[in-house]
């Protein structure tokens, strides 16, 4: 569950065992009298119940703030990573399979223009206390997210394309 936390709940052991002995006994003037075989196996079943579960859930709640500060520091570090790959004047090549970590890591000052222009679409043409003299502008701008479903809408529209295409194939 992470590093130095582990919940046991209920477990059951099974543990099989081999004892042998293989002697050969001398006897007083060291000549051999016979050949002496000593042989056990078996097996060993434990079960383990803990007795108190309110422990056990206790070690789940820390084990699961665990995993979340790892998350925050997985995502601290990819953020401190893809600044510096940025600073340095460097970036991932687009469409390669990693490209994602670094694509929502942008500059503040790219941020503060992209925010100035949300701004002003969000406003409320001039004046703004006579709504019905003009019409409400839209604004429309390019997120990621819609950058993803428009490369997700062309995908699906491929592979229907492929399927009709195939189907009218298989009718000739």
């Amino acid at each position: 569950m992470g590093p130095n936390i582990s919940c046991n709940g209920a477990t059951m052991t099974f543990s099989p065992f081999y004892m042998g002995n293989h002697t050969t006994p001398f006897d007083d003037h060291m000549e051999q009298q016979s050949y002496t075989v000593a042989e056990n196996w078996g097996a060993q079943i434990n079960f383990m119940v803990p007795l108190d579960g309110s422990i056990v859930e206790r070690c789940k709640s820390i084990a699961a703030r665990q995993e979340a500060k790892m998350a925050l520091d997985y995502e601290l570090v990819r953020a401190k990573e893809c600044a510096n790959l940025q600073s340095k004047g460097f970036m991932i090549l687009p469409g390669t399979r990693v490209y994602h970590m670094c694509s929502d890591i942008i500059p503040i000052s790219a941020w503060k223009k992209a925010e100035a222009k949300i701004l002003k679409c969000k406003l409320p043409p001039k004046p703004w206390y006579k709504p019905w003299t003009k019409p409400k502008e839209e604004c429309k701008m390019s997120t990621l997210s819609d950058q993803r479903e428009v490369r997700i809408k062309a995908a699906e529209k491929k592979t229907a394309e492929k399927k009709t295409e195939k189907k009218t194939t298989t009718k000739k």
